[in-house]
């Protein structure tokens, strides 16, 4: 029995390594859920007013990335009103499913 177990031990490892990690969140659920977001990110040029800055592109935006930027938001860490004050009203799944979304979407049809 133990060539067996390890057969398949093998053929498990091996699927994960080609197929690479798996997706923490859903895209589908984060598209609903991102419709927040669209109001400062889905805005082509939009600038913040002060600071005085163009809002950043999430579109096609790594999926990581997101999700730690949002937590950074979320926490307190990264500090910006608007983005902290929104952070904190997700879930980590609300989070995973959100940076999916936005990993998906093209990066021309987001954001500046």
């Amino acid at each position: 029995m133990p060539i067996i177990r390890s057969t398949a031990a093998g053929v498990t490892l091996a699927a994960a390594l080609f197929l690479g990690p798996a997706q923490a969140g859903d895209p589908v659920a984060g598209q609903l859920k991102a419709d927040t977001c669209m109001g400062c990110h889905g805005v082509v040029g939009q600038r913040n007013v002060y600071p005085s800055y163009h809002v950043p592109k999430l579109g096609g935006q790594h999926a990581e990335y997101l999700v730690d930027a949002l937590m950074a938001f979320r926490e307190g860490v990264r500090d910006h009103p608007t983005m902290n004050a929104q952070a904190r009203s997700l879930s980590e799944e609300d989070i995973e499913d959100i940076a999916a979304y936005f990993a998906a979407s093209e990066p021309s049809s987001r954001g500046r």
